[in-house]
């Protein structure tokens, strides 16, 4: 069985991948925490987290910028 198949069927939930993402975002993180997220967290869960975490961040920068200029 490939890496990546064994990595899916991690078992930890998408919220604390979500969690994890969003430290991740804010750029801390202790070694203990970041140790237990990489080896429970599904790939496909991050990667989901990510792109979802990105969107919101791209549309609250832009509501920022258009308030901004409105203004």
């Amino acid at each position: 069985m490939s890496d990546l198949k064994k990595a899916s069927r991690r078992k930890m939930s998408f919220g604390a991948t979500v969690k994890a993402v969003l430290w991740g975002f804010f750029g801390v993180r202790k070694k203990k925490d970041y140790e237990s997220d990489a080896a429970g967290l599904n790939p496909i869960h991050v990667v989901i987290a990510g792109v979802i975490g990105a969107i919101i961040f791209i549309v609250i920068l832009i509501t920022i910028v258009k308030l901004v200029v409105a203004s």
